[in-house]
């Protein structure tokens, strides 16, 4: 939809800006992986088992110390296996928010899964930098690294004052954005703003999936690009070695169409199989042609096929909300006014969903969790009882 299309663009923009300071030993590849439309999602090779390591012997109670990471090789550089498997080379400084992260874990007995996935979100939202922003004065006298222009955004993990993340000053530092980050009884914000170890399940999350459940990004399937590169920084202070299985990034996952259930009906197996078919189409804001849409034009071609007209955008309004969906029953998602949403989609059953998400990955199946804010809403079947 218009408003959180344009949001989108932006982000997009803002992620290319960011992960171009990052030092890459193969430019040229990696200026193809992060082309602003065509993002190659890289994933480890065994989706069933995470490439995660040992759990972490919690650190001893008492005071808390945030030194730097040490890595092997640091004085040349930690070289670590990127996105696509393509090597990146991170200098003393991203070593050290690096390491702001692993300490401030271990403090707080994180398990080594848990820091994995902190440090994926500051390599995606920030290429592990502390990132000043004009659109906050006072950040630009405090020590940084790089310029980030995403709203009032802040540090590493790209936190904003605005949200009640932190302060200026607080956010402008590495171990901070980390307690932030983790939350839990000790956390800077008491839960008000839910960190990793304030969400329940984290720990039977996807890595992507936990990422995204505190940062709520408009992209949330880039920070599963950054799980073997995570893991071999962590691997790097626990003196570990990563499996060969883990450094190498397979193509991404098998994104074959799922079952249709036999026991929905006919319209609502029609439904999901129209939702198939449009799976790999590229997200144009505005569009309505088939692959070549955005959200809310996806949505409309999918019914038109089955016979069911519905308006341009706010689709929403043609049915009722619905807490108990059903697949073939639209999601909306990303809350911007009073029952308003800016996205749109369709439920595949079973947590998932199709939809035209964005830019980088069009359209696609997709965990519902991927965007807050879900509601349901049914065009189809009877009304319920008066």
């Amino acid at each position: 939809m218009p408003a959180a299309a344009l949001a989108a663009i932006a982000k997009a923009r803002l992620i290319q800006r960011t992960l171009a300071s990052l030092v890459i030993v193969v430019p040229v590849g990696m200026a193809a992986l992060l082309g602003g439309t065509s993002v190659v999602v890289a994933q480890i090779a065994d989706t069933n088992q995470p490439c995660t390591l040992a759990p972490q012997t919690p650190a001893p109670t008492g005071a808390v110390s945030h030194p730097s990471l040490t890595p092997r090789a640091s004085n040349e550089g930690l070289t670590v296996p990127g996105p696509d498997g393509v090597p990146l080379t991170l200098d003393p400084k991203q070593q050290s928010v690096a390491g702001a992260y692993q300490s401030v874990g271990a403090s707080l007995g994180v398990p080594s899964r848990g820091i994995q996935i902190a440090i994926m979100v500051a390599l995606q939202e920030s290429g592990l930098r502390m990132l000043a922003n004009p659109a906050v004065p006072e950040s630009l006298s405090m020590p940084h690294d790089g310029l980030g222009y995403d709203h009032d955004s802040l540090g590493s993990a790209q936190q904003r004052p605005s949200a009640g993340w932190g302060s200026t000053r607080e956010l402008m530092t590495p171990a901070y954005n980390a307690e932030a980050f983790f939350g839990g009884p000790s956390g800077p914000n008491h839960g008000s703003l839910p960190g990793l170890l304030d969400i329940s399940g984290w720990d039977s999350m996807g890595l992507g999936q936990a990422a995204q459940a505190v940062q709520v990004s408009a992209f949330p399937e880039l920070y599963e690009r950054w799980e073997s590169a995570a893991l071999a920084i962590v691997s790097s202070v626990n003196g570990t070695d990563v499996p060969q299985s883990c450094v190498q990034a397979a193509p991404s996952e098998d994104q074959s169409a799922p079952p249709i259930p036999a026991d929905l009906s006919t319209t609502r197996q029609a439904i999901l199989g129209f939702a198939q078919e449009g799976v790999g189409g590229s997200y144009v804001w505005g569009g309505t042609a088939f692959k070549a849409w955005d959200c809310s034009g996806y949505v409309q071609w999918i019914y038109a096929q089955v016979g069911i007209q519905l308006p341009r955008t706010e689709q929403w309004m043609a049915g009722r909300l619905t807490s108990a969906p059903q697949p073939g029953d639209l999601v909306v998602q990303n809350p911007d006014g009073p029952n308003h949403w800016g996205h749109v989609g369709i439920y595949a059953g079973s947590g998932m969903m199709y939809s035209a998400l964005n830019p980088s990955v069009g359209t696609l199946l997709h965990p519902v969790s991927w965007n807050p804010g879900t509601q349901y809403f049914t065009l189809l079947g009877p009304a319920p009882a008066t």
